[in-house]
């Protein structure tokens, strides 16, 4: 009687190396399914961050010396009619102190960016962590999700160092918005001051915040058996969402 034949034995399981903190920075820009994937093993996430609030903070302090902040709010009214409007009807001495007072705060809430950047990570997070573990069912957990929105927003840093860069190089402060500080999105083909909702849409299409989303919807692939094409669709929906907020915004204070 022959011999049954045996099965041949399961291939070993061979599992990826733990990155260290640098290689998934770097990764994140070149290989990023790596370090989404090791997000699994590890949620931290203080080396991007601290590289975000370096750069944050370099940026903040040349805006200061070179734009100052009274210039910032100065810029920040001509794309709120309404807003400067009403400032123009106070007295002389009313005026120079509200401006005194709003100059002071966007020059606290800019140094203090860190700090609001990882309440601004925590929104993004929750929003996405109760869109895919109660819509889509995701096996997820919320410190990995919060760990993928840090990351995932590293390439904002190149906002902020061309805008360094184009400040260092003497570029006019007339036209500057700390909201808009690098000409990375349509924007820059539209005035902002006789234009606002429409400039409100076309700063939104931006190269590299469109980086960053796709680099989420890549992430949660990742780190949960959501499916490619609906985690593009619920980031990119979500983004979308924000556009028309931005955009009525825009509309109410113009």
């Amino acid at each position: 009687m022959a011999a049954m034949p045996v099965p041949p034995a399961p291939e070993p399981v061979v599992e990826a190396s733990p990155l260290s903190e640098p290689a998934r920075v770097l990764n994140t820009f070149f290989a990023p399914t790596k370090t989404f994937t090791d997000l699994r093993r590890s949620a931290s996430w203080w080396l991007p961050f601290l590289i975000s609030a370096i750069v944050g903070a370099m940026f903040v302090y040349v805006v200061d010396q070179r734009v100052g902040f009274r210039k910032v709010v100065e810029n920040q009214m001509r794309i709120q009619p309404k807003q400067a409007e009403r400032m123009d009807r106070l007295p002389s001495d009313q005026r120079e102190k509200a401006m005194q007072q709003q100059t002071g705060f966007w020059r606290v809430l800019s140094y203090a960016s860190p700090l609001t950047g990882l309440l601004y990570y925590l929104i993004i997070a929750s929003v996405l962590f109760g869109t895919f573990k109660f819509a889509a069912s995701a096996d997820i957990r919320f410190k990995t999700m919060y760990a993928l929105v840090v990351f995932a927003w590293l390439p904002a840093i190149f906002v902020y160092l061309l805008a360094i860069l184009s400040l260092l190089a003497g570029v006019s402060s007339d036209g500057f918005l700390i909201q808009n500080p690098a000409a990375t999105n349509l924007g820059v083909v539209v005035d902002p001051t006789s234009s606002p909702v429409l400039y409100a849409l076309l700063s939104s299409v931006d190269i590299l915040t469109f980086w960053s989303l796709a680099l989420m919807a890549i992430g949660v692939t990742c780190i949960s058996k959501v499916k490619r094409g609906t985690a593009f669709a619920v980031v990119f929906g979500w983004f979308g969402f924000w556009i028309l907020i931005k955009i009525g915004l825009a509309a109410a204070t113009s």
